[in-house]
Protein backbone atom coordinates (compact mmCIF):
# COMPACT_ATOMS: atom_id res chain seq x y z
CA UNK A 1 0.00 0.00 0.00
CA UNK A 2 1.25 3.47 -0.86
CA UNK A 3 2.52 5.54 2.03
CA UNK A 4 1.60 8.77 0.26
CA UNK A 5 -0.95 9.36 3.01
CA UNK A 6 -1.66 12.30 5.30
CA UNK A 7 -3.85 12.10 8.38
CA UNK A 8 -5.92 14.94 9.79
CA UNK A 9 -7.01 14.47 13.42
CA UNK A 10 -9.88 16.72 14.45
CA UNK A 11 -9.40 17.62 18.13
CA UNK A 12 -10.75 21.17 18.33
CA UNK A 13 -14.08 20.44 19.97
CA UNK A 14 -15.22 21.66 23.35
CA UNK A 15 -17.56 18.76 23.91
CA UNK A 16 -20.48 20.67 25.37
CA UNK A 17 -22.45 17.52 26.11
CA UNK A 18 -19.56 16.28 28.27
CA UNK A 19 -20.52 19.02 30.78
CA UNK A 20 -16.84 19.50 31.59
CA UNK A 21 -14.36 22.37 31.59
CA UNK A 22 -11.68 20.12 30.09
CA UNK A 23 -11.25 19.82 26.31
CA UNK A 24 -12.89 16.65 25.09
CA UNK A 25 -9.58 15.22 23.82
CA UNK A 26 -8.16 15.22 27.36
CA UNK A 27 -10.83 13.02 28.91
CA UNK A 28 -9.32 9.74 30.10
CA UNK A 29 -10.04 6.20 28.98
CA UNK A 30 -8.38 3.59 31.18
CA UNK A 31 -6.03 6.17 32.65
CA UNK A 32 -5.01 7.77 29.36
CA UNK A 33 -6.29 10.80 27.38
CA UNK A 34 -8.40 9.66 24.44
CA UNK A 35 -6.30 11.65 21.95
CA UNK A 36 -3.29 9.49 22.86
CA UNK A 37 -5.00 6.39 21.45
CA UNK A 38 -5.60 8.15 18.13
CA UNK A 39 -2.00 9.39 17.99
CA UNK A 40 -0.82 5.82 18.63
CA UNK A 41 -3.00 4.60 15.78
CA UNK A 42 -1.52 7.17 13.40
CA UNK A 43 2.03 6.27 14.43
CA UNK A 44 1.30 2.60 13.72
CA UNK A 45 0.11 3.48 10.21
CA UNK A 46 3.49 5.10 9.41
CA UNK A 47 1.95 7.77 7.23
CA UNK A 48 3.85 10.55 5.49
CA UNK A 49 2.23 13.49 7.31
CA UNK A 50 -0.20 14.22 10.11
CA UNK A 51 -1.96 17.38 11.26
CA UNK A 52 -3.80 17.75 14.57
CA UNK A 53 -6.47 20.45 14.52
CA UNK A 54 -6.86 22.13 17.91
CA UNK A 55 -9.28 24.80 19.02
CA UNK A 56 -10.91 24.96 22.45
CA UNK A 57 -8.23 25.41 25.15
CA UNK A 58 -5.53 24.43 22.65
CA UNK A 59 -2.80 25.67 24.99
CA UNK A 60 -3.79 23.04 27.56
CA UNK A 61 -3.72 20.24 24.98
CA UNK A 62 -0.32 21.35 23.62
CA UNK A 63 1.14 21.06 27.13
CA UNK A 64 -0.21 17.52 27.48
CA UNK A 65 1.08 16.02 24.22
CA UNK A 66 4.24 16.04 22.14
CA UNK A 67 2.79 17.27 18.86
CA UNK A 68 5.74 19.15 17.38
CA UNK A 69 4.88 21.31 14.39
CA UNK A 70 1.96 19.13 13.28
CA UNK A 71 -0.68 21.50 14.68
CA UNK A 72 -3.29 23.70 13.06
CA UNK A 73 -5.43 26.03 15.18
CA UNK A 74 -9.11 26.44 14.34
CA UNK A 75 -9.70 29.94 15.69
CA UNK A 76 -13.50 29.76 15.56
CA UNK A 77 -15.63 26.65 15.99
CA UNK A 78 -17.14 26.72 12.50
CA UNK A 79 -17.62 22.98 11.99
CA UNK A 80 -15.74 19.99 10.65
CA UNK A 81 -15.36 21.26 7.07
CA UNK A 82 -13.72 24.43 8.35
CA UNK A 83 -11.45 22.36 10.61
CA UNK A 84 -10.30 20.22 7.68
CA UNK A 85 -9.76 23.32 5.55
CA UNK A 86 -7.58 24.72 8.36
CA UNK A 87 -5.54 21.50 8.42
CA UNK A 88 -5.04 21.52 4.65
CA UNK A 89 -3.10 24.74 5.06
CA UNK A 90 -0.39 22.59 6.64
CA UNK A 91 -0.43 20.16 3.69
CA UNK A 92 0.52 22.50 0.87
CA UNK A 93 2.41 20.61 -1.81
CA UNK A 94 1.20 17.23 -0.57
CA UNK A 95 -0.43 14.98 -3.17
CA UNK A 96 -2.23 11.78 -2.30
CA UNK A 97 -4.72 10.41 0.22
CA UNK A 98 -6.07 12.36 3.19
CA UNK A 99 -7.55 10.33 6.04
CA UNK A 100 -9.78 12.21 8.48
CA UNK A 101 -9.87 10.88 12.05
CA UNK A 102 -11.34 12.25 15.27
CA UNK A 103 -9.84 12.63 18.73
CA UNK A 104 -13.15 11.48 20.21
CA UNK A 105 -13.11 8.15 18.33
CA UNK A 106 -10.31 6.38 20.23
CA UNK A 107 -11.38 2.74 19.79
CA UNK A 108 -10.49 2.34 16.11
CA UNK A 109 -8.09 -0.50 15.35
CA UNK A 110 -5.15 -0.40 12.98
CA UNK A 111 -6.51 -3.35 10.95
CA UNK A 112 -9.77 -1.52 10.26
CA UNK A 113 -8.09 1.69 9.12
CA UNK A 114 -5.59 -0.20 6.94
CA UNK A 115 -8.49 -2.01 5.25
CA UNK A 116 -10.16 1.35 4.53
CA UNK A 117 -6.96 2.90 3.16
CA UNK A 118 -6.13 -0.12 1.01
CA UNK A 119 -9.58 -0.18 -0.58
CA UNK A 120 -9.50 3.58 -1.23
CA UNK A 121 -6.04 3.58 -2.82
CA UNK A 122 -6.37 0.40 -4.88
CA UNK A 123 -9.64 1.63 -6.42
CA UNK A 124 -8.41 5.22 -7.04
CA UNK A 125 -11.47 6.68 -5.32
CA UNK A 126 -12.24 10.31 -4.56
CA UNK A 127 -13.84 9.49 -1.22
CA UNK A 128 -14.22 6.28 0.80
CA UNK A 129 -16.41 6.21 3.88
CA UNK A 130 -16.22 3.85 6.82
CA UNK A 131 -19.83 2.82 7.37
CA UNK A 132 -21.79 0.35 9.47
CA UNK A 133 -25.22 -1.26 9.49
CA UNK A 134 -27.34 -0.94 12.62
CA UNK A 135 -30.79 -2.26 13.38
CA UNK A 136 -31.50 0.84 15.46
CA UNK A 137 -29.32 3.62 13.99
CA UNK A 138 -30.54 6.36 16.31
CA UNK A 139 -28.22 9.35 16.56
CA UNK A 140 -26.16 8.61 13.45
CA UNK A 141 -26.04 10.22 10.02
CA UNK A 142 -27.53 7.98 7.31
CA UNK A 143 -25.82 6.90 4.09
CA UNK A 144 -28.11 7.77 1.17
CA UNK A 145 -27.56 5.83 -2.06
CA UNK A 146 -28.99 6.34 -5.54
CA UNK A 147 -30.87 3.73 -7.57
CA UNK A 148 -27.52 2.24 -8.63
CA UNK A 149 -26.45 1.89 -4.95
CA UNK A 150 -23.86 4.65 -5.35
CA UNK A 151 -23.46 6.87 -2.29
CA UNK A 152 -24.91 10.28 -3.05
CA UNK A 153 -25.13 11.98 0.35
CA UNK A 154 -24.89 11.75 4.12
CA UNK A 155 -28.00 12.99 5.91
CA UNK A 156 -27.69 13.91 9.57
CA UNK A 157 -30.46 12.51 11.72
CA UNK A 158 -31.79 15.93 12.70
CA UNK A 159 -32.24 16.71 8.98
CA UNK A 160 -33.60 13.29 7.99
CA UNK A 161 -37.17 12.66 6.85
CA UNK A 162 -39.07 9.46 7.63
CA UNK A 163 -37.62 7.70 4.58
CA UNK A 164 -34.05 8.59 5.53
CA UNK A 165 -34.59 7.53 9.14
CA UNK A 166 -35.42 4.01 7.97
CA UNK A 167 -31.96 3.64 6.42
CA UNK A 168 -29.83 1.18 8.41
CA UNK A 169 -26.42 2.12 6.97
CA UNK A 170 -24.76 4.84 9.03
CA UNK A 171 -21.77 7.15 8.76
CA UNK A 172 -19.00 6.59 11.33
CA UNK A 173 -17.34 9.89 10.39
CA UNK A 174 -14.07 8.27 9.25
CA UNK A 175 -13.40 9.15 5.59
CA UNK A 176 -10.53 8.87 3.10
CA UNK A 177 -10.26 11.52 0.40
CA UNK A 178 -8.19 12.24 -2.65
CA UNK A 179 -6.61 15.50 -1.54
CA UNK A 180 -7.34 17.43 -4.72
CA UNK A 181 -10.96 16.27 -4.76
CA UNK A 182 -11.37 17.23 -1.10
CA UNK A 183 -9.91 20.72 -1.61
CA UNK A 184 -12.14 21.42 -4.58
CA UNK A 185 -15.31 20.28 -2.82
CA UNK A 186 -14.56 22.21 0.38
CA UNK A 187 -14.72 25.46 -1.60
CA UNK A 188 -18.39 24.72 -2.34
CA UNK A 189 -19.51 23.80 1.18
CA UNK A 190 -22.06 26.27 2.55
CA UNK A 191 -22.76 26.98 6.20
CA UNK A 192 -25.61 25.37 8.08
CA UNK A 193 -28.20 28.14 8.47
CA UNK A 194 -29.04 27.39 12.09
CA UNK A 195 -25.58 26.85 13.58
CA UNK A 196 -23.61 28.71 10.89
CA UNK A 197 -21.18 25.78 10.72
CA UNK A 198 -19.61 24.03 7.74
CA UNK A 199 -20.05 20.24 7.72
CA UNK A 200 -17.53 17.87 6.18
CA UNK A 201 -20.34 15.44 5.35
CA UNK A 202 -21.61 17.95 2.75
CA UNK A 203 -18.48 17.19 0.69
CA UNK A 204 -19.96 13.80 -0.25
CA UNK A 205 -23.02 15.35 -1.91
CA UNK A 206 -20.81 17.83 -3.77
CA UNK A 207 -18.48 15.08 -5.05
CA UNK A 208 -21.47 13.00 -6.16
CA UNK A 209 -22.90 15.88 -8.19
CA UNK A 210 -19.50 16.24 -9.86
CA UNK A 211 -19.59 12.58 -10.85
CA UNK A 212 -16.63 11.66 -8.66
CA UNK A 213 -16.02 8.11 -7.39
CA UNK A 214 -17.41 7.47 -3.91
CA UNK A 215 -17.56 4.15 -2.10
CA UNK A 216 -17.57 2.64 1.39
CA UNK A 217 -16.03 -0.03 3.56
CA UNK A 218 -18.29 -1.52 6.22
CA UNK A 219 -16.84 -1.83 9.70
CA UNK A 220 -17.24 -5.22 11.38
CA UNK A 221 -17.41 -4.03 14.99
CA UNK A 222 -19.42 -0.84 15.43
CA UNK A 223 -17.88 -0.32 18.86
CA UNK A 224 -14.64 0.69 17.13
CA UNK A 225 -16.38 3.73 15.70
CA UNK A 226 -17.99 4.85 18.96
CA UNK A 227 -17.80 8.63 19.12
CA UNK A 228 -17.56 10.08 22.61
CA UNK A 229 -19.96 12.97 23.10
CA UNK A 230 -21.10 12.50 26.70
CA UNK A 231 -20.01 11.07 30.02
CA UNK A 232 -22.18 8.05 29.24
CA UNK A 233 -20.26 7.49 25.99
CA UNK A 234 -17.01 7.88 27.91
CA UNK A 235 -18.03 5.18 30.38
CA UNK A 236 -19.00 2.84 27.54
CA UNK A 237 -15.66 3.41 25.77
CA UNK A 238 -13.82 2.86 29.04
CA UNK A 239 -15.54 -0.52 29.42
CA UNK A 240 -14.67 -1.59 25.88
CA UNK A 241 -11.03 -0.53 26.21
CA UNK A 242 -10.78 -2.19 29.63
CA UNK A 243 -11.84 -5.55 28.22
CA UNK A 244 -9.27 -5.17 25.42
CA UNK A 245 -6.53 -4.48 27.98
CA UNK A 246 -7.57 -7.40 30.17
CA UNK A 247 -7.80 -9.79 27.23
CA UNK A 248 -4.31 -8.84 26.04
CA UNK A 249 -2.89 -9.41 29.53
CA UNK A 250 -4.54 -12.83 29.69
CA UNK A 251 -3.00 -13.70 26.32
CA UNK A 252 0.37 -12.96 27.94
CA UNK A 253 -0.21 -15.52 30.69
CA UNK A 254 -1.79 -13.47 33.46
CA UNK A 255 -4.88 -14.89 35.17
CA UNK A 256 -7.56 -12.26 35.69
CA UNK A 257 -10.18 -14.12 37.70
CA UNK A 258 -13.04 -11.82 36.66
CA UNK A 259 -12.19 -9.44 33.79
CA UNK A 260 -15.51 -7.61 34.23
CA UNK A 261 -14.66 -6.47 37.75
CA UNK A 262 -10.92 -5.80 37.31
CA UNK A 263 -9.78 -2.31 36.35
CA UNK A 264 -6.29 -2.06 34.86
CA UNK A 265 -5.08 1.15 33.23
CA UNK A 266 -3.28 1.41 29.92
CA UNK A 267 0.47 0.80 30.15
CA UNK A 268 0.51 -1.49 33.19
CA UNK A 269 3.12 -4.29 32.94
CA UNK A 270 2.44 -7.65 34.63
CA UNK A 271 4.60 -10.80 34.64
CA UNK A 272 3.52 -14.30 33.66
CA UNK A 273 1.82 -16.45 36.27
CA UNK A 274 0.44 -13.52 38.25
CA UNK A 275 -3.15 -13.78 39.48
CA UNK A 276 -5.37 -10.69 39.71
CA UNK A 277 -8.44 -11.20 41.88
CA UNK A 278 -11.76 -9.32 41.42
CA UNK A 279 -12.44 -5.69 42.31
CA UNK A 280 -8.81 -4.70 41.94
CA UNK A 281 -7.77 -1.31 40.53
CA UNK A 282 -4.30 -1.00 38.99
CA UNK A 283 -3.34 2.47 37.74
CA UNK A 284 -1.06 3.42 34.86
CA UNK A 285 2.71 2.99 35.20
CA UNK A 286 2.39 0.16 37.77
CA UNK A 287 4.81 -2.75 37.30
CA UNK A 288 4.07 -6.21 38.71
CA UNK A 289 6.47 -9.15 38.56
CA UNK A 290 5.91 -12.84 37.91
CA UNK A 291 3.77 -15.18 40.03
CA UNK A 292 2.30 -12.43 42.21
CA UNK A 293 -1.09 -12.60 43.90
CA UNK A 294 -2.98 -9.29 43.82
CA UNK A 295 -6.35 -8.52 45.42
CA UNK A 296 -9.24 -8.85 45.81
CA UNK A 297 -10.15 -5.22 46.52
CA UNK A 298 -6.57 -3.99 46.08
CA UNK A 299 -5.70 -0.53 44.77
CA UNK A 300 -2.22 -0.21 43.26
CA UNK A 301 -1.65 3.44 42.41
CA UNK A 302 0.96 5.10 40.22
CA UNK A 303 4.58 4.42 41.06
CA UNK A 304 3.94 0.97 42.53
CA UNK A 305 6.50 -1.75 41.73
CA UNK A 306 5.98 -5.34 42.87
CA UNK A 307 8.86 -7.80 42.37
CA UNK A 308 8.34 -11.51 41.68
CA UNK A 309 6.28 -13.72 44.02
CA UNK A 310 4.76 -10.87 46.02
CA UNK A 311 1.40 -11.30 47.73
CA UNK A 312 -0.51 -8.00 47.73
CA UNK A 313 -3.78 -9.00 49.33
CA UNK A 314 -7.27 -7.72 49.95
CA UNK A 315 -8.00 -4.09 50.86
CA UNK A 316 -4.43 -2.96 50.22
CA UNK A 317 -3.51 0.46 48.83
CA UNK A 318 -0.04 1.32 47.56
CA UNK A 319 1.38 4.44 45.91
CA UNK A 320 4.96 5.31 44.87
CA UNK A 321 6.16 2.15 46.60
CA UNK A 322 8.53 -0.70 45.74
CA UNK A 323 8.07 -4.17 47.19
CA UNK A 324 10.80 -6.82 47.08
CA UNK A 325 10.45 -10.43 46.01
CA UNK A 326 8.51 -12.94 48.15
CA UNK A 327 7.14 -10.28 50.48
CA UNK A 328 3.65 -10.73 51.99
CA UNK A 329 1.21 -7.85 52.45
CA UNK A 330 -1.95 -9.76 53.12
CA UNK A 331 -4.66 -7.46 54.43
CA UNK A 332 -5.93 -3.96 55.17
CA UNK A 333 -2.73 -1.96 54.69
CA UNK A 334 -1.55 1.34 53.22
CA UNK A 335 1.96 1.76 51.85
CA UNK A 336 2.79 5.22 50.53
CA UNK A 337 6.31 6.29 49.51
CA UNK A 338 7.67 3.01 50.84
CA UNK A 339 10.52 0.70 49.95
CA UNK A 340 10.08 -2.88 51.17
CA UNK A 341 12.84 -5.48 50.89
CA UNK A 342 12.71 -9.22 50.19
CA UNK A 343 10.90 -11.81 52.32
CA UNK A 344 9.29 -9.19 54.54
CA UNK A 345 5.93 -9.74 56.20
CA UNK A 346 3.65 -6.74 56.56
CA UNK A 347 0.93 -7.45 59.13
CA UNK A 348 -2.76 -6.62 58.76
CA UNK A 349 -3.62 -2.98 59.30
CA UNK A 350 -0.12 -1.61 58.74
CA UNK A 351 -0.10 2.07 57.77
CA UNK A 352 2.77 4.26 56.61
CA UNK A 353 2.13 7.82 57.76
CA UNK A 354 3.97 9.39 54.85
CA UNK A 355 2.49 12.92 54.83
CA UNK A 356 3.23 15.52 57.52
CA UNK A 357 0.81 18.10 56.14
CA UNK A 358 3.37 19.66 53.83
CA UNK A 359 5.67 16.99 52.43
CA UNK A 360 5.72 13.26 51.66
CA UNK A 361 8.40 11.20 53.40
CA UNK A 362 10.01 7.81 52.77
CA UNK A 363 9.57 4.62 54.79
CA UNK A 364 12.13 1.83 54.39
CA UNK A 365 11.38 -1.73 55.47
CA UNK A 366 14.38 -3.98 54.86
CA UNK A 367 14.74 -7.68 54.01
CA UNK A 368 13.14 -10.25 56.32
CA UNK A 369 11.49 -7.62 58.53
CA UNK A 370 8.31 -8.56 60.36
CA UNK A 371 5.89 -5.66 60.79
CA UNK A 372 3.23 -6.51 63.34
CA UNK A 373 -0.50 -5.98 62.83
CA UNK A 374 -1.77 -2.40 63.19
CA UNK A 375 1.72 -0.90 63.17
CA UNK A 376 1.90 2.77 62.21
CA UNK A 377 5.21 3.80 60.64
CA UNK A 378 5.65 7.57 60.91
CA UNK A 379 7.93 8.59 58.04
CA UNK A 380 10.74 9.23 57.58
CA UNK A 381 11.57 5.98 59.33
CA UNK A 382 13.44 2.74 58.73
CA UNK A 383 12.84 -0.84 59.87
CA UNK A 384 16.10 -2.78 59.65
CA UNK A 385 16.91 -6.23 58.28
CA UNK A 386 15.21 -8.96 60.29
CA UNK A 387 13.71 -6.37 62.64
CA UNK A 388 10.30 -6.79 64.28
CA UNK A 389 7.57 -4.35 65.32
CA UNK A 390 4.97 -5.38 67.87
CA UNK A 391 1.26 -5.29 67.12
CA UNK A 392 -0.20 -1.81 67.51
CA UNK A 393 3.17 -0.07 67.67
CA UNK A 394 3.67 3.52 66.55
CA UNK A 395 7.18 3.66 65.13
CA UNK A 396 8.69 7.16 65.05
CA UNK A 397 12.40 6.21 65.22
CA UNK A 398 14.48 3.79 63.20
CA UNK A 399 14.46 0.14 64.28
CA UNK A 400 17.98 -1.34 63.95
CA UNK A 401 18.64 -4.68 62.22
CA UNK A 402 17.33 -7.72 64.14
CA UNK A 403 15.85 -5.57 66.91
CA UNK A 404 12.26 -5.53 68.19
CA UNK A 405 10.26 -2.34 68.74
CA UNK A 406 6.97 -2.24 70.67
CA UNK A 407 4.62 0.31 72.18
CA UNK A 408 3.30 3.82 71.63
CA UNK A 409 5.65 5.39 70.81
CA UNK A 410 7.66 2.26 69.98
CA UNK A 411 10.81 1.56 71.98
CA UNK A 412 13.52 -1.01 71.37
CA UNK A 413 13.29 -4.08 73.58
CA UNK A 414 16.51 -4.87 75.44
CA UNK A 415 17.70 -8.42 75.94
CA UNK A 416 17.48 -9.62 79.54
CA UNK A 417 20.64 -10.42 81.46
Amino acid sequence: MSKNIAVIILAAGKGERMKSENPKALHNICGRPMLDYVLDLVRSLKVQKKVVVLGYKHEVIRKSFVLGQDIAIQKKMLGTADAVKTALGKLKGFKGTVLVLYADTPLLKKETVNKLLKYHIENSLDATLLTAKLDKPQGYGRIVRDKYSVIRAIVEEKDADDFDRDIKEINTGIICFNKDSLEGALKQVRSNNRKKEYYLTDVIKILYKKGRLISAVKIEDINEALGINSQSDLAKANGIMQLRINQELMRQGILIVDPNSTFISYGVKIGQGTVIYPFTVIESSVRIGKRCLVGPFAHLRQGTRLSDDVTAGNFLETVRSKVGAKTFIKHFSYLGDTQVGRNANIGAGTVTANFDGRNKHLTIIKDNALVGSDTILVAPVEVGKGAVTGAGSVVIKNVPDKKTAVGVPARILKKKG
